[in-house]
């Protein structure tokens, strides 16, 4: 697809911006570590990331997007099979991938190889914009594979895939954003979306909360597992963000990228 990786890119950059701007203006809740050493770590995190999937574009001749353009090339997939309209081809296409990455994080909590990559995600002591982006390049990687074999059996049109990828890259920058939204908002928007309060409660030191809320996007599939928990039991402002590591060593790099193997 011409122009997708800068498309994508060109959205991320301005979504980052947007968030960051608006969480420093209206702030949800106090910072417990200095921004400077974590904002390094996570962008650090995010480069490595781009870099193993650039290597892993080398290793695979396609990446999501090239799969779904393969996959139609080839006639493969379930979509490929039927003909509909193209809003009903993405529409379809957004909700079985959404659903996908919303049962892959919560089996990334249920299997204890799977969950120790991805606690480094959890790890992380605040919640801000570049938490969305603190996930291990071991993660990534699995993540994309996934990602991958389920195009090829879906066989979405390569549009589909961007847009989905543009939806689930927004909406993670925004609900691990430190945004205070008003309450009314807050209510309205998480009955189609994941939004701040409520994906925050997914990052309590608190298993019952811990274990909720798996949406990254779309808020629906919490609802309909019986996943959604509305708020932390301690409030936004006393509730304790992170794992059994509340000290600085989630701030640092190398902890960080070491800790699965700990």
């Amino acid at each position: 697809m011409p122009n997708e990786a800068l498309i994508r890119l060109s959205v991320f950059l301005t979504l980052f911006a947007v968030f960051a701007a608006l969480e420093a203006f209206a702030p949800r809740r106090a910072r417990v570590l200095p921004r400077g050493g974590r904002w390094f770590t996570n962008l650090s995190i995010t480069v490595l990331n781009t870099l193993a999937l650039r290597a892993l574009a080398v290793a695979l001749p396609f990446l999501a997007v090239g799969a779904a353009v393969d996959a139609w090339s080839m006639g493969w997939g379930l979509l490929n099979r039927v003909v509909w309209p193209l809003w009903v081809e993405i529409g379809v296409a957004v909700l079985v991938l959404d659903f996908a990455i919303w049962a892959q994080h919560l089996i990334t909590h249920k299997v204890p190889l799977f969950w120790r990559f991805h606690r480094m995600h959890h790890a992380d002591r605040d919640m801000d914009v570049t938490t969305a982006l603190r996930f291990h390049p071991v993660e990534i990687l699995a993540s994309m594979g996934l990602k991958i074999g389920l195009v090829y059996a879906l066989g979405p049109q390569a549009v589909a895939v961007v847009l989905f990828e543009v939806l689930l890259n927004g909406t993670a920058l925004f609900n691990h954003s430190n945004l205070r939204l008003p309450l009314w908002l807050d209510r309205l928007v998480r009955l189609v979306l994941v939004t701040p309060d409520m994906h925050r409660v997914h990052h309590s030191v608190d298993r019952r909360e811990h274990d909720s809320n798996y949406g990254f996007a779309l808020s629906v599939w919490d609802r309909i597992f019986r996943t959604y928990v509305a708020q932390p039991v301690a409030g936004h402002d006393a509730m304790v963000v992170g794992l059994q590591w509340q000290d600085e060593k989630p701030a640092k790099l190398g902890w960080s990228l070491w800790l699965p193997f700990r």
